[in-house]
């Protein structure tokens, strides 16, 4: 199948080259010429805007920052509703404001455009091995339709509902990833400053009802100090002031959600909002002057 593939980050990469080994041709688009050079060497073909994207794919794929982006690529001057012929399908794999999904579903619908949203978890790591988390909101037919080509992305494809329920799932997602890491970073922080290895905590209760796939994951880095991002500090405040707003909408509490948010913004304002979201273990260290790492 020819697919378009529009953002080409830390994400969409490896998105890209899992669905060229699959046998895909895809026609790749992104404002950073290198992220294109870089699946163009692999076999992708390079397209000049989002608008020739959809107008030369029946299947467009997007992998964009946040809610403005897709509206732009989507929506805006050479996007890809400008591109688009009737019968189209995009799938907006970014992470977004669920009302944002909406939104632009309306949109593609009024221009005969068929949208699921399809926010993704799992990071660099499990896009590379094509083992994401797929949240997907929109209809039952369009999902059976692209499920083939998402499974190629990830082992677990969910429909959650109609258009904004897959990020509406997302937000819900990534409150709990970000309360994990904290309080993670908490545990290996008491540990270090009791004079207890942190490696062997880890080991000691990654079996046991603390364990989870964020420690498995997240403490290895913290123990090291290898904040290298597989998910950005940055990426994480995005979608945490998007599960905020969102909470707010509709009248639900998240107050733990905010007291997290509040220290990835203390480490973005320090310089650190690139690092990966495990450098939650930076902001305890600052507060207890104890590294968990060497």
């Amino acid at each position: 199948m020819k697919i378009g593939f529009i953002g080409l980050g830390i994400m969409g990469k490896p998105m890209v080259m899992n669905l060229l080994k699959a046998g895909h041709e895809i026609l790749a688009f992104d404002i950073i010429k290198e992220n294109v050079d870089i699946v163009v060497k692999a076999g992708a073909k390079a397209a000049e805007s989002p608008a020739q994207v959809a107008k030369d794919c029946p299947l467009v794929i997007t992998m964009l920052p946040n809610s403005p982006h897709v509206k732009t690529v989507v929506m805006g001057k050479n996007g890809v509703l400008e591109g688009a012929k009737p019968g189209l399908k995009l799938i907006d794999m970014s992470s977004i404001a669920p009302l944002a999904s909406q939104e632009i579903a309306k949109a593609c619908k009024e221009k005969g455009v068929r949208m699921l949203d399809a926010p993704v978890s799992g990071g660099e790591p499990k896009a590379m091995d094509g083992t994401l988390s797929i949240m997907c909101g929109g209809d039952q037919d369009l999902f059976n339709e692209v499920k083939p080509v998402l499974e190629i992305m990830g082992n677990s494809v969910v429909l959650c509902g109609t258009n904004g329920a897959g990020n509406t799932t997302k937000l819900a997602n990534q409150i709990i990833v970000a309360g994990n890491i904290a309080v993670l970073a908490e545990a290996l922080t008491l540990a270090k400053k009791a004079g207890v290895d942190p490696q062997t905590v880890f080991e000691a209760i990654k079996g046991g009802l603390a364990g989870s796939t964020v420690m498995n994951a997240k403490a290895p880095m913290m123990i090291a100090s290898n904040f290298k991002p597989g998910f950005k500090i940055d990426l994480h405040i995005k979608d945490l002031n998007n599960a905020i707003d969102t909470a707010h909408g509709v009248g639900s509490p998240v107050p733990i959600t905010v007291m997290v948010q509040e220290m990835f913004e203390n480490l973005h304002f320090e310089g650190k909002g690139q690092h990966d979201h495990s450098g939650l273990a930076e902001y305890y260290a600052k507060i207890s002057g104890t590294k968990i790492g060497d």
